[in-house]
């Protein structure tokens, strides 16, 4: 088509009404014809021409429909099936810039040089155009489009956070069923949409989105060929296709084409990357929002000027280089390819022996692959096509009857029925051809109604596998919102429709898998979630009135309504200080979660505001100074507990008017440990190990011993420092509570630890063990036990007067029970317990209650019975570490306590360590020491000193 006439380049970004304003100037002409990118899109414009003027003056031409009427007045077209020679009032060719698409670019820079209307030429397509237009067609004028609304990019999203009305795109049908199968579990169901889809299916499917079944499309990047669609937001899953060579990433200006399908009309758009793509970098993303790409340099092109005299001429002209510098020659493509392959047949070869037969050749070679297959298998086809006509001029009907029936079957599953409708596209392609066919209408008729009954089972596939029929309905009724009757009860149960779907668990909903499953649930759970909206409020203002004793923590760190989880606490500025996390639906608003937090908030201020009232009050206490405020500052730290060796110079250092300071807020300074007993207590521990547990950052926390027992076994592989969090201190294989360990040291201080004694009951008693236990413990301490075995001493038979009940029964042999102790200054009874040590001693009885009134059988000697004891001893250093001890260097035992040296005079009992000021080197004799000068009951090793005075 030549000739002088109106040629106009219309140009900009999508949704500028380009197609629109193309559809008005062709009608306004009496001939036209506009040539369209993709099969659907050509469809899709003969349906709007259609309802405007009529099926009877409008032709849809494509490689696969060829609808003509008699009185066609206008042609609508793929750019590759646009007849020549017509002479049209008016041309069009949308999407002009895949001038430089590598595999289809040359049959576009055909068109933009040669496809001209008489009266008028239109090229639709983008800005980057502007430049080879205006040099290989200089008479061309240039209207430029703005985009009717904006189109904003919002970034990466997860696809279970994908908007409504959102278009999912990837490059690979794998990829789109996959992404499909997701949102269906996720979204509840989605359309798909693809390039290889007959019309019938992809207008089936994007019916489906269109009438809002589902609320979400997945596609390929056919949609960014002028498919108009109701689409608020495009997400792209990758950004690399294949191009049919080679995997190679995506330009912006295609990104552009295809996140320029959001936003239709003046209804704003955004655009962003979901699944595994990477964010788009900022300047690609800018300059999709404001539509500005690198212009094009060069367009593909292939010499349209064919020689038929021979193969081998035809080959070279469509081999030929371009002379002008804004073309490149293009890339070699299928139907080339094709043509070589079969120049290599010789039977092939010897029938193209004339310009017709070379013709016939040519056009069996631009059969497109649909099947895509394998070149080989694809030309190993077109070689029978081609010899069935250059034989008889047609394709045998017997033979292709063959071909159809094969396919004319709708059994199968996705893949399948996909790959049947592009085998049936090649022989739809062949039917379409004029004169290769016996009764081409009828074999026209029969290739598409197997295309028809094909598309119409893939549509059904494709709806039962991402798209739930009844979840469809219940989307649309929520939408349109007719009867959908959702409830809560008091039990939090809810019903939607008077079926039960799940409950309200605190401010979460959970849904009940066996009422609904896979996009169903969704859909289910956007009904609920829609009932529960005023039900969230409600809660929330019952839970902020709620008292604190319907709240409660967790030892992992919950935070509990009634059985419900509803938080959990985290981390925050001070041990003392956490922060809380809350449970509540998205559905709920932040109103609900804002309230929710501050009442939990509130509940966690105030329990640690009640249980470690002494801590805070030492805290705030502004009349401590100096050194004694420095050592509350550590108190508060370590929450109420600290190992004396891990403070031992601090200790030393502070003198009695400051430990008298900190005795008032209750601190204690014991042998082994300083500590507030108020803080040992069930309550203050088990929150305690919590924020412990939280300040150290650990996944998983160690949970408190049970309330009441003076001794635990050791946790193996516990954390550093949890014992001394839990109130105890690891000693063999067990752990003995501090407070019963400063009570037993100030026994222990009355022993002879030299010369060797055994365990008396109010030892075992208030360390709850037995005997084995007990040895056990006092090795962990540092003490050596030997065990011995002796003759029991059997006990009177009755108590005399003068004897008390303890003393006739102090050899019976008991069970010895853990004592229970709830809180830590209340002490055990004594005499609860068994006393191993005290059955070896002689039991005195009174004379007269063994006198015998009438004379008795003399019994028969028996075998004594036989009892096990321990001697402790205290396990003397050597030598070179009491020197080292005694020089004050400040080394420790295994215990982590600094022992007294040798030589060092003992301390009044209840005297700290620093109250006595040093006078300077004594020596003390063997002798017992005088009541004045007392061992330090805050000294480590007190009850040591007593054997090492023998040496003194």
């Amino acid at each position: 088509m030549t000739g002088s006439s109106r040629i106009v380049a219309v140009l900009g970004p999508t949704n500028t009404g380009k197609t629109h304003y193309a559809i008005e100037r062709m009608l306004g002409h009496r001939t036209g014809v506009m040539g369209l990118p993709l099969r659907l899109l050509a469809r899709e414009v003969y349906d709007r021409i259609v309802a405007v003027r009529g099926p009877s003056v409008v032709a849809l031409v494509t490689g696969e429909e060829r609808i003509v009427p008699p009185r066609t007045q206008y042609w609508v077209c793929t750019v590759e099936a646009m007849p020549e020679g017509m002479g049209t009032d008016f041309v069009a060719i949308d999407e002009i810039q895949l001038c430089a698409d590598p595999e289809r670019g040359h049959v576009f820079t055909d068109r933009l040089l040669r496809a001209r209307g008489h009266l008028e030429t239109l090229f639709l397509g983008s800005d980057t155009m502007r430049g080879p237009i205006r040099a290989l067609v200089p008479e061309a004028q240039f209207q430029g489009r703005e985009r009717m609304s904006q189109l904003v990019y919002s970034g990466a999203k997860k696809i279970s956070r994908m908007p409504a009305r959102s278009a999912i795109v990837g490059f690979s049908v794998e990829g789109v069923y996959a992404i499909a199968e997701l949102i269906r579990r996720q979204k509840g169901g989605a359309a798909v949409v693809m390039g290889a889809l007959s019309p019938r299916t992809r207008n089936a499917q994007v019916e489906l989105y269109q009438n809002g079944d589902v609320d979400y499309l997945v596609a390929t990047d056919a949609i960014g060929m002028g498919l108009n669609l109701d689409i608020d937001h495009v997400a792209f899953s990758a950004l690399t296709k294949f191009d049919g060579r080679r995997m190679r990433p995506l330009a912006p200006n295609e990104l552009a084409q295809i996140a320029g399908r959001a936003g239709r009309g003046m209804s704003h758009g955004t655009f962003g990357v979901t699944g595994e793509a990477r964010p788009l970098d900022e300047p690609v993303a800018q300059a999709i929002m404001e539509h500005r790409f690198t212009p094009l340099k060069k367009l593909n092109w292939r010499n349209a000027a064919l020689e038929f005299g021979s193969v081998d001429h035809l080959i070279r002209a469509l081999e030929m280089t371009p002379t002008d510098e804004n073309l490149v020659k293009a890339r070699e493509a299928d139907d080339l390819g094709a043509l070589k392959s079969l120049a290599q047949v010789d039977e092939v070869f010897a029938r193209a022996s004339d310009p017709a037969s070379i013709r016939l050749l040519w056009d069996v070679c631009r059969i497109p692959d649909f099947r895509g297959i394998s070149h080989a298998e694809h030309s190993a086809l077109l070689e029978i096509i081609f010899g069935y006509l250059h034989e008889s001029g047609r394709v045998p009907d017997d033979w292709l009857a063959r071909q159809i029936r094969r396919i004319d079957r709708t059994d199968g599953d996705i893949d399948t029925l996909s790959k049947r409708l592009a085998f049936i596209r090649t022989w739809t392609y062949v039917a379409q051809r004029k004169g290769w066919t016996g009764d081409e209408s009828h074999w026209r008729d029969v290739t598409r109604a197997v295309e028809d009954r094909v598309s119409d089972a893939l549509h059904e596939r494709l709806t039962q596998r991402f798209v739930d029929r009844r979840t469809s309905v219940l989307l649309r009724r929520l939408k349109q919102k007719e009867a959908l009757l959702a409830e809560v009860n008091d039990k939090g149960e809810v019903t939607v429709e008077g079926e039960f779907v799940g409950r309200l668990e605190g401010f979460r909903f959970s849904a009940d898998k066996s009422a609904a499953a896979g996009a169903e649930e969704k859909a289910v759970k956007a009904a609920s979630l829609q009932a529960l909206a005023p039900q969230f409020h409600l809660r929330a203002d019952r839970f902020y009135n709620a008292p604190d004793t319907e709240i409660d923590f967790t030892e992992q760190g919950g935070l509990m309504w009634g059985e419900h989880a509803v938080g959990k606490l985290v981390a925050g500025p001070e041990p003392l200080k956490p922060q809380v996390e809350v449970f509540v639906d998205e559905a709920a608003g932040p109103d609900v979660a804002q309230k929710v937090a501050r009442r939990l908030q509130h509940f966690i201020d105030r329990k640690i505001a009640s249980l470690f009232e002494p801590l805070l009050t030492l805290q705030r206490d502004e009349e401590l100074s100096g050194l004694a405020r420095g050592f509350g500052f550590r108190m508060i730290e370590s929450l109420g507990i600290l190992p004396r060796a891990e403070v031992a110079q601090e200790v030393k250092d502070l003198d009695q008017d400051a430990r008298g300071a900190l005795r008032k807020h209750g601190v204690r300074f014991g042998q082994f440990t300083i500590f507030m007993p108020l803080l040992l207590k069930p309550a203050p521990t088990r929150l305690r190990l919590v924020l412990w547990s939280l300040a150290k950052g650990l996944q998983e926390f160690p949970e408190s011993p049970p309330p009441g027992l003076v001794t635990v076994p050791t946790v193996q592989d516990a954390p550093e420092g949890y014992h001394t969090m839990c109130g105890y201190r690891a000693a063999g294989e067990r752990a003995v509570r501090i407070d019963m360990l400063e009570r037993l040291a100030d026994m222990l201080r009355t022993e002879d630890s030299r010369g060797g004694f055994e365990a008396k009951p109010d030892m075992l008693s208030i360390t709850g063990t037995t005997l084995d236990q007990f040895a056990d413990l006092m090795q962990g301490l540092g003490y050596k036990g030997e065990r011995g075995e002796r003759a029991k001493v059997k006990p009177a038979p009755a108590a005399t007067p003068g004897t008390t009940t303890e003393e006739a029964t102090a050899s019976e042999p008991a069970a010895v029970e853990p004592v229970a102790d709830d809180t830590a200054e209340t002490p055990p009874v004594a005499g609860q317990t068994a006393d191993p040590v005290a059955q070896g001693a002689a039991v005195q009885a009174d004379p007269a209650a063994q006198e015998d009134p009438a004379p008795q059988k003399p019994e028969a000697p028996q075998e004594p019975e036989i009892e096990v004891f321990y001697t402790f001893t205290w396990a003397r250093p050597r030598r070179d570490q009491q020197r080292s001890r005694g020089n004050k260097t400040g080394q420790r035992d295994a215990q982590g306590t600094k022992p007294q040296g040798k030589g060092r005079p003992p301390r009044r009992k209840g005297q700290d360590k620093g109250d006595r000021k040093d006078k300077g080197a004594k020596s003390y004799s063997a002798r017992p020491p005088r009541k004045e000068k007392q061992i330090d009951p805050d000294n480590p090793f007190a009850a040591a000193l007593m054997g090492l005075k023998d040496n003194g």
